[in-house]
């Protein structure tokens, strides 16, 4: 019993700030395994009532992290340098570095934020610091500023891990490479994402009327905190669905269709796609992207309903749990904020890795 009490006296001591924090998807998977989140720090104010509506014991702080000051950061949370039980988290707007196609003249800013990030980390010298983001900051890890970062912290005595990890692998019913960085001065460990044992998480354990979704048209509004809102298609694009065959089909039903194929699909069967595709029952789901609600998009169609995936659904593949409250005023800034998430079940396993670090430190 004593080993108990004093493990759980650990997991407290530990305290998180979670730097672009969005709608709370790190926080939330940190706190639910023992983290006590002190603060979620971010830029834009439209995420704050959905933040604060989930993580509730912390503080939003609204503030460009460019114009943040390291000790107004500390007075403000009365946070001490050199703190073994403190964790940095940042996980910044990824547009610029990602592979999928976006205005990269809207998101040039974003491309420092790592630097940025790395002031507070420098002034505070936390136990432990943990990024998140796109694989292709690896890719660029020297314009990304990566690079000195990593030299930065091995100079500074932590011990870094550094990869792309496949959070399939970590209990989220979805396909999705992520770029993670966990560093850790408190002992000589490489901390790693600590994986689930057993058969991946897959669309048919967490979507489905045999999980709490009802069957409903394209189109249709929930205005309850279910928010299984799904949004409305053109009438070729109802069409397309409905010779789409169930579970897995593809644009190719229709691909020598005169009438229903896109003049850029006309005649093509190789190249992407998933555009217009349905999802399996059986697999994890493709990345779940800040468009996930248009067919046009990806491969967002339901396994087979004649529709793209619901909002909720959308939520519950990225892991958030069904009574996650999302606060917003449209289809379009709901989706940008599941979609930008940290999937939670992905923040709790780099959570349960630092803790079980922590434990072996005492």
């Amino acid at each position: 019993m004593k080993q108990i009490n004093r493990d759980l006296h650990n997991q407290k001591k530990l305290k998180a700030v979670d730097f672009f924090c969005s709608g709370g998807g790190m926080s939330y998977g940190m706190q639910n395994v023992g983290i006590k989140i002190l603060a979620g720090i971010d830029v834009d104010e439209s995420c704050m009532e959905t933040y604060k509506a989930n993580i509730r014991e912390a503080e939003f702080i609204h503030a460009d992290v460019f114009e943040l000051k390291e000790t107004e950061l500390q007075n403000r949370l009365s946070l001490k340098k050199n703190d073994d039980e403190l964790v940095l988290i940042g996980c910044s707007p990824c547009q610029f570095w990602s592979i999928i196609y976006t205005d990269k003249k809207k998101s040039k800013k974003s491309k420092n934020l790592l630097k940025e990030f790395r002031r507070f980390v420098e002034y505070f010298n936390p136990g432990y610091v943990v990024v998140e983001n796109v694989p292709g900051v690896l890719r660029k890890k020297r314009a990304s500023g990566l690079a000195g970062f990593v030299r930065w912290l091995k100079t500074n005595g932590y011990k870094v891990h550094f990869d792309v990890h496949e959070v399939s692998e970590y209990g989220v019913p979805q396909h999705r490479k992520r770029f993670t960085l966990i560093a850790n001065r408190v002992t000589t460990q490489e901390i790693m994402p600590i994986p689930i044992t057993g058969k991946k998480v897959t669309v048919r354990d967490v979507i489905g009327e045999h999980n709490g979704f009802p069957k409903v048209s394209h189109g249709h509004k929930d205005n309850t905190d279910f928010l299984h809102t799904v949004a409305g298609l053109k009438k070729i694009n109802l069409d397309r669905l409905a010779i789409t065959p169930k579970n897995g089909g593809t644009r190719l039903a229709y691909v020598n269709n005169e009438r229903l194929v896109p003049k850029c699909h006309k005649g093509k069967t190789d190249g992407f796609k998933d555009v217009y595709g349905r999802m399996w029952w059986d697999k994890p789901s493709p990345t779940i992207t800040t468009k996930f609600f248009s067919l046009s998009n990806g491969r967002f169609g339901h396994p087979e309903e004649d529709r793209a995936i619901s909002l909720r659904e959308g939520a519950v593949l990225q892991s958030f749990p069904k009574s996650y409250i999302f606060k917003s005023t449209s289809i379009a800034n709901t989706a940008r904020m599941i979609g930008n998430a940290v999937p939670p079940k992905y923040a709790s396993a780099i959570g349960k890795a630092i803790i079980q670090n922590h434990k072996n430190a005492v």
